[in-house]
């Protein structure tokens, strides 16, 4: 069987409606031959995500195994843990509440090998790539099972909880665009408004931070007016913090 040529395999992509079609031709005529770039090629045309395809996706200067059972690391991501590279205290412990491929937690802890990482999540198949994905990367973060919807079962304080949970309402769920159908329910939908998980961290968790402590959280583009109000409610310092694009990404609640 020979292989379509990348501009036959982008034509196809294409014409699917992929938006950047050579690109993701050039990693599939990469990644596959034969019959697998076929089924590769067929698999993109119905709209599963490319990560999965191959099973692994780059983020920050790592490397990570992706499945349906985590969300993919997205680049927009890359910018709270610059933040954590950059601004956690020497010695740090971070709690990283969402946890997913366990991205936050290891690449902080791989480019800050001085921090103590702890990653949680409810999904024991996310928690299995987490841990899969430290070992792939040298990095001694610990995985552990927990519903950031239920009270805290740590009895110990941390420097920092950084979370990148759920956020997107119920209403914007119906309109996602095809791809992240493939991607885990459960990690996505953030309630009515989206702050379902932020409001639960801060009932549950406040009391795992240290004095001067923080939590770091990702948040949608359009969230920023809630989640000042939500710090203000809180009695937290608020910082906000924007993306390479110029979108509000994330912010710093300060104890």
């Amino acid at each position: 069987m020979t292989n379509p040529t990348i501009k036959e395999t982008a034509a196809r992509l294409e014409a699917a409606g992929i938006e950047n079609a050579r690109g993701e031709a050039y990693i599939l005529n990469e990644e596959f031959c034969g019959d697998e770039l076929e089924k590769a090629i067929e698999r993109r045309i119905n709209r599963e995500p490319l990560q999965y395809i191959i099973g692994k996706w780059e983020f920050f200067r790592e490397e990570y195994f992706v499945s349906p059972d985590c969300l993919i690391p997205r680049s927009d991501t890359e910018v709270l843990v610059e933040w954590l590279v950059k601004n956690l205290p020497q010695g740090a412990s971070l709690l990283d509440l969402c946890t997913g491929s366990g991205c936050i937690a290891i690449s902080t802890a791989k480019n800050r090998p001085d921090v103590t990482a702890l990653g949680a999540d409810v999904s024991e198949a996310a928690l299995s790539i987490a841990r899969k994905n430290a070992l792939h990367n040298s990095v001694a973060c610990d995985f552990v099972y927990t519903d950031v919807l239920c009270d805290s079962p740590f009895s110990e304080q941390f420097d920092c909880i950084s979370a990148n949970p759920p956020y997107i309402t119920n209403e914007a769920m119906k309109t996602l665009a095809p791809e992240l159908a493939h991607e885990p329910k459960l990690a996505l939908c953030g309630g009515e408004d989206g702050m379902d998980f932020y409001r639960a961290i801060i009932k549950n968790f406040t009391k795992n931070l240290k004095v001067g402590g923080c939590f770091v959280f990702e948040l949608g583009y359009d969230q920023h007016d809630a989640a000042k109000s939500l710090a203000d409610a809180n009695g937290f310092e608020f910082t906000e913090n924007y993306d390479y694009g110029g979108n509000f990404r994330f912010a710093v609640f300060r104890k």
